[in-house]
This record gives structure tokens, C-alpha cells and sequence, in this order.
């Protein structure tokens, strides 16, 4: 699918009216943000580094995201969101479980690392978590379905859709502090929002066209 706002890189405001300094350091810090060290294993961030790449891939021809390295960041630190079912533990412990748990069922139903299974194989076990079908032992009384529902799928997409290349590729005019938003109403939009590019749109009426 054609990239729709290919021209629009939400980056171009930085200095601008629209974002004020405490805007940019914590942008320019997140963009900045490394994986950090002797956080995980190599196995459990190899792990990791696959399931953000099947769950939350970059968008095509779009800078490349951190989302692994802000994930990572929240396993050092422990980070919570304030609530949690009582049986799923801490952030950190939790992850690195999960993190065993899908290692250990690869070699079980593949006799390979998830690292280095094939993309299919990767999703199937996956699915698996979500639906909580899994064989490995190592889950122990972590319940595979609240480790995907309370943390894996949380913690991807909300690292993953924090990224200015994200909003960039949706169209997303970012943060807008000081300056706000204005145009509030359908179709309408602020003078440094994104536009769709015009044969995007041009496709999208065909489309309309052909299902009416």
C-alpha cells in the first residue's frame, strides 16, 4: 500500500511555534534513546527483537523506530502503568518469563530458536501466546494469555505509536505544545497538519467509485 503522506515528516516542526522546549527534549531524548545494556540476555533480546519486528514493523521507506530500545528501557526500569491483574507479575519479571517461555516453546515445536525460526513459525507461536495454546512448562503459573493481553501487546503498541516516524506515515500531526489544535471539526485541518497526497486520494475515490 502506497505510503499517503509520503511528503509529510511531523519532524519539520520541531522548531516551530508548535512545540516548546520541554516538547523537544523529551522527542529529541526518545529518538536518542540506546538499547540498554545487561538488561536482558542476548537469547531473550534476540527474542524480543522478533517478536517487535512480526507484532510492530517499521513502516516501509520511513526511518527506522527504537520501539525495541524503549521496551527494553521499561524492563531496566521496571515501569509499571499503576494497575495490573494481581497473578501477572512486575514488568521486568514478567517479561523476562515471557521472554523464556517463547524461547523454550520454539525449540519445542521447532527444534530452534525463535530467533531463528521461519516468520510464519514466529507468528504461529504468537497466536499461540494470545490464545494462551502453549506447551512449554516454563510459563509455570504465568498465564500466557494475560502476559499478551497486560504486557506484550501494551508495551509494544504503545512504544511502537509514541515514534514521530509513526506519526509521520499516519499523518499525525504529533504533539502540539504550546500551539494546540484549532480546526476541530470533520476534514478539516490546522495549516502544519499533514495532507494526503494527491494521487493517494485520487485512488481512494476510484476505490469509492468502483464499490458504488
Amino acid at each position: 500500500m502506497a505510503d499517503p503522506f509520503s511528503a509529510y515528516d511531523v519532524l519539520a516542526k520541531r522548531d516551530t511555534p508548535s512545540w516548546n522546549e520541554r516538547t523537544r527534549d523529551v522527542i529529541d531524548k526518545r529518538l536518542a534513546l540506546a538499547i540498554a545494556e545487561n538488561v536482558l540476555g542476548d537469547t531473550q533480546l534476540a527474542t524480543l527483537r522478533v517478536i517487535v519486528a512480526r507484532v510492530c514493523p517499521d513502516p516501509p521507506d520511513r526511518p527506522a523506530t527504537n520501539t525495541l530500545a524503549m521496551i527494553v528501557r521499561k524492563i531496566a526500569e521496571d515501569e509499571g502503568d499503576g494497575y495490573r491483574p494481581h497473578t501477572l507479575p512486575r514488568t521486568a519479571e514478567c517479561w523476562r518469563r515471557g521472554l523464556d517461555a517463547i524461547e523454550d516453546e520454539a525449540r519445542l515445536r521447532f527444534n530452534c530458536g525463535f530467533a531463528s525460526i521461519e516468520p510464519d513459525q514466529a507468528d504461529e507461536i504468537l497466536y499461540a501466546v494470545e490464545s494462551g495454546k502453549m506447551c512449554s512448562e516454563l510459563w509455570g503459573n504465568l498465564s500466557p494469555e494475560l502476559f499478551w493481553k497486560w504486557r506484550l501487546l501494551p508495551d509494544l503498541v504503545s512504544s511502537h505509536w509514541a515514534q514521530p516516524s509513526l506519526w509521520s506515515a499516519m499523518g499525525f500531526g504529533g504533539p502540539a505544545s504550546p500551539r494546540g489544535y484549532v480546526r476541530l471539526t470533520e476534514n478539516r485541518h490546522d495549516p502544519w497538519e499533514a495532507s494526503e497526497d494527491a494521487a493517494t486520494n485520487s485512488s481512494h475515490a476510484l476505490s469509492q467509485d468502483h464499490e458504488e
